[in-house]
């Protein structure tokens, strides 16, 4: 299929910010959940509740931050906040000596996250047409993954050349801020699109205000979200088949690998075929690789279950934005930010789960998200959302 490159050019830098974060926090958490753990001496179920607790932390503010966006019709100011916490609290781990404070910098740093997402995706779905927007939102999320692409292979150069110490570690904290940096920087450069404000009163009012194709889909997404526990598990299951903790590192890499290249494509695929579709294959592809996981004995096996979830992860990651602008066009920020508290809130339990089912047997974390996979993708089918959606806006006109 000829896939036509024409996005336009803001979401290209939109895109370069999204690249030079991703390798400055790549370049951490590539390695995060190994220090935690290895280095640091903490046990498999306190990081399945620090990464729980921080892929909380990642959507606690995301309702609040989108409302605001859409009733100001502030964009870029709400953005280059989130962005600025982000960077700033990355110095934590200049001083971070303990699990107490490793766990505090992974749950602090993901607040400017929370803060940037909904107005930062609102900002992409008003600047892309409809008729390429999953292949903008691809694009997006490929200079994104990019970054994600660099920042484990820094990683994994500098552990390679200094050795597995506290002082290597150090070092790579300290080189990952300078790209984190730079990214707010160029966002301060990029012209700003606001919004026409939206009158909402409260965050209740913003609810209220959301149509009955995305709550829909909410429905289906929250199930998934029980599905989604941290990736810190699939990095621990590959060490647990051989792989060193430095080879941990270019897995991660090989993840992003696959995003970068999948991103685009399904992008493009989904503005053919219909985004409903190619949402539905990635809980499908999910729940294929959560299974892959369970079974796996080898490192070759390992390898393609991590570029088949790194596929996954592009599908979903930017095709759920695409598709909850294609469903919610009134109040896309506060769609996308609950939609992203929503989802943070339940992969909290779905971490602790896997942590203490991790401790009993690796096998049941797969098995068990597999399941629930199956189930979101069983309900996102038979809700129908982009339907409903369809069906209200020409039941307006």
């Amino acid at each position: 299929m000829k896939i036509k490159f024409s996005v336009h050019p803001d979401v290209l830098k939109l895109g370069l910010v999204s690249f030079l974060t991703d390798i400055s926090s790549e370049m951490i958490f590539s390695v995060f959940a190994i220090v935690f753990t290895v280095i640091a001496g903490a046990s498999t179920a306190l990081l399945g509740l620090v990464e729980g607790l921080a892929d909380f932390s990642a959507s606690s503010l995301d309702f609040a931050a989108g409302w605001a966006s859409d009733r100001t019709g502030k964009r870029k100011a709400f953005t280059i906040l989130g962005y600025s916490f982000s960077a700033l609290a990355k110095f934590m781990l200049l001083i971070a000596n303990s699990v107490v404070a490793l766990g505090l910098f992974r749950i602090i740093e993901r607040i400017g996250k929370s803060f940037r997402t909904p107005p930062r995706d609102a900002w992409l779905s008003d600047i892309a047409a409809h008729q390429v927007r999953g292949l903008s939102f691809g694009v997006h999320k490929a200079l994104d993954k990019a970054g994600a692409v660099l920042g484990p292979l820094a990683a994994y150069a500098l552990l390679h050349s200094r050795g597995e110490t506290h002082a290597a570690f150090r070092l790579l904290f300290l080189l990952a801020i300078l790209p984190a940096l730079l990214s707010v920087y160029v966002l301060s450069r990029i012209k700003d699109r606001p919004a026409p404000p939206q009158p909402q009163r409260n965050l209740f009012a913003g609810w209220k205000s959301l149509g009955y194709g995305f709550k829909r889909y909410l429905i289906a997404a929250a199930i998934f979200s029980l599905a989604y526990f941290s990736f810190g598990f699939l990095l621990l299951r590959a060490r647990s088949i051989g792989f060193a903790i430095q080879d941990v590192a270019l897995l991660y890499a090989l993840i992003n690998i696959s995003s970068v290249i999948a991103a685009p494509i399904a992008g493009a695929i989904g503005d053919r075929i219909g985004r409903t579709t190619i949402l539905a294959l990635s809980y499908l592809l999910y729940s294929s690789t959560c299974l892959g996981f369970a079974f796996a004995t080898t490192r070759t096996e390992v390898l393609l279950l991590f570029i088949g979830y790194g596929a996954f992860a592009a599908i979903d990651e930017a095709q759920s934005k695409a598709f909850i602008a294609d469903v919610e066009t009134s109040h896309r920020a506060t769609a996308i930010g609950l939609y992203n508290s929503v989802t943070g809130v339940l992969y909290l339990p779905a971490s602790l789960v896997a942590g203490l089912l991790w401790a009993t047997h690796q096998r049941l974390v797969f098995f068990l998200a597999a399941a629930l996979a199956l189930l979101a993708l069983a309900a996102f089918l038979l809700l129908r959302p982009a339907h409903h959606a369809a069906r209200l806006r020409s039941l307006q006109t």
